[in-house]
């Protein structure tokens, strides 16, 4: 993990002067200070130090802090072609474009888990919903009696929460924020590309080879042949079938597990067909989008290796429950 990069934390010295009068002004001012019940004398929050990892409640995500940055975003045909990735998914990602991190921002170490997803319903009382879409191995059924307790295949509570659609991804993040006091929301898409390469510029964080990534990703893999027949995996084993718990797998350089595979990510931006007028920071893109649709990214445990890259996209509609998605949070500082 990167730990070198720092944040200078900027001091303020308060330099007394000699003058009598002016120090008499000085002690009648604390005084009105202390007397003036709205009136606080509160110390600077020190910024944050990249790498570091903290907790703003017993029951909040892990977060770790990533640094502003510059990254290109998208990918070339080059790549796609070597994935043998269809030109339907392929044209999502292009045209390839510089993007401007402009802050550190703090992202969640692992996807939120079914435990943590739990906790949250029972503190809100928060209903969610019933029915999910699950793979059959042959195509994506919907089932009305799976739900993120039961998505149809066993879970521990440290496995990623499934079953999930945009909608309580986000009822999450803003529950997060009004018991914490803090700025806790989803990624934006450009945010989470940028986290997942972690300063890399290859296919995948650990390389362009597909079959090397069973040490960092659950994919689609050997595991999975031995029940699903006709499914293109990678020629590894990442010891999963389904999803895996947090923290199964190396993290990339910025310390964060499971950027791709385990369960593709609801963001925030609304789905654009490909990224013609992307803007060049990292705000949310919902000009021009399909706002009934919001992306996903990073892939899922049941996803062939052509769909397991940093680049790879898809836009899924806002009430839609799958078997595959998840999240994780961010939070600004």
């Amino acid at each position: 993990m990167r730990r070198g990069h720092q944040i200078a934390v900027l001091a303020l010295v308060a330099l007394a002067s000699a003058d009598s009068d002016a120090q008499a002004k000085t002690q009648r001012g604390l005084r009105d200070a202390k007397s003036a019940p709205q009136a606080e004398i509160a110390a600077a929050a020190p910024l944050p130090t990249i790498g570091q990892t903290f907790r703003d409640c017993e029951d909040c995500p892990e977060m770790v802090v990533i640094p502003p940055g510059r990254f290109a975003m998208g990918t070339d045909p080059a790549e796609t072609a070597r994935d043998g990735v269809p030109d339907e998914f392929a044209n999502r990602e292009r045209p390839r474009h510089p993007v401007v991190v402009k802050a550190a921002l703090a992202v969640g170490k692992y996807h939120v888990t079914r435990g943590e997803y739990a906790r949250f319903v029972k503190a809100a009382g928060y209903a969610g919903g019933l029915g999910c879409y699950f793979w059959s191995g042959d195509e994506v059924k919907s089932d009305p009696g799976t739900s993120w307790r039961d998505p149809s295949f066993p879970q521990t509570d440290r496995d990623p929460v499934v079953c999930v659609n945009w909608y309580d991804a986000r009822a999450y993040a803003a529950w997060l924020a009004r018991t914490t006091g803090k700025d806790y929301r989803l990624l934006t898409e450009a945010e989470w590309e940028y986290a997942a390469r972690g300063g890399t510029t290859t296919s995948r964080p650990w390389g362009d080879d597909a079959n090397a990534g069973c040490r960092y990703a659950n994919g689609a893999d050997l595991e999975m042949k031995k029940i699903f027949s006709n499914r293109s995996v990678a020629h590894c084993r990442d010891g999963y079938v389904f999803t895996s718990p947090a923290g199964s797998f190396e993290p990339n350089a910025f310390g964060l597990y499971d950027m791709l595979g385990n369960a593709w990510q609801w963001v925030e931006d609304c789905f654009h067909a490909n990224y013609a007028d992307a803007p060049g920071d990292a705000a949310i893109a919902v000009e021009g989008g399909d706002c009934s649709q919001r992306a996903v990214r990073g892939g899922s445990w049941n996803n062939s290796p052509g769909y397991i890259r940093a680049g790879v996209r898809d836009g899924v509609g806002t009430g839609n429950r799958d078997s595959f998605n998840g999240f994780r949070v961010a939070r600004t500082f």
